[in-house]
């Protein structure tokens, strides 16, 4: 099973590893890593990170966070 936005998509997500999208990126390739990683669109993700906003929450420091934790794609 094969996905235009993931080539590891035939791998579970645990052997994948997180990443930032080097490719599917708005800002830092964080949500677009999520995304591919799990193997779900990224729009969806970024929508819901978006509405997210909407609770109160640390969203913006989290992405951050993620942005210097989470290592670029290879």
């Amino acid at each position: 099973m094969s996905n235009q936005y993931n080539q590891y998509s035939d791998q579970p997500a645990y052997r994948r590893g997180l990443h930032r999208s080097a490719t599917n990126k708005y800002v830092g390739g964080v949500l677009g890593g999520v995304a591919e990683t799990y193997n779900i669109d990224a729009t969806l993700v970024r929508v819901l990170f978006l509405l997210s906003f909407f609770l109160p929450g640390p969203q913006l420091l989290l992405y951050l966070v993620l942005w210097v934790v989470i290592p670029p794609a290879k």
